[in-house]
């Protein structure tokens, strides 16, 4: 077996920012979501998705790719948002075993509403604090990350 390509101190350094900085950022907006809205981070990704979909909706496969969700977790969320009313799920017409997810117009109220607050929330603890220049620098990793990643299984 071969020896493991050991990170440098500074590599070390910038991965341990990374994971501690993004779990915690998912930490503060969960919880901001949560007290103030009554959604998860997932829950409000899925609003969103649907929200900017064409009429709204989905195929359920197609939103767990859109929203980096496994099909059984989404599937998971999308009852929790169908009990709450924000989310419809009906069988597609023509794909007997295809479902799709319908953003209702109280889902869509409800995006409207914890939007303002969660905007807020990325702008104080991301957005605001970095240069453009690193902005962009991240949008660049990130966009190399998911396609080396691939497809949510």
């Amino acid at each position: 077996m071969s020896e493991p390509r050991w990170l440098d101190a500074t590599q070390q350094r910038d991965w341990r920012a990374y994971v501690d900085g993004s779990v915690r950022l998912t930490e503060v907006m969960d919880r901001d979501l949560k007290t103030k809205h009554g959604l998860s981070v997932s829950e409000y990704e899925i609003l969103v998705r649907l929200s900017e979909a064409p009429d709204r909706r989905l195929r359920m496969a197609e939103l767990a790719e859109n929203a980096s969700q496994s099909r059984s977790r989404l599937s998971h969320t999308c009852s929790r948002l169908e009990s709450k009313g924000l989310v419809k799920r009906d069988s597609c017409p023509n794909d007997k075993r295809g479902v799709f997810a319908h953003l209702t117009d109280e889902g869509y109220a409800a995006l409207e509403r914890a939007a303002r607050d969660h905007v807020e929330t990325v702008r104080t603890y991301f957005i605001d604090i970095i240069d453009p220049e690193d902005l962009e620098a991240v949008g660049r990793v990130f966009a190399l990350v998911l396609e080396r990643l691939g497809p949510t299984a």
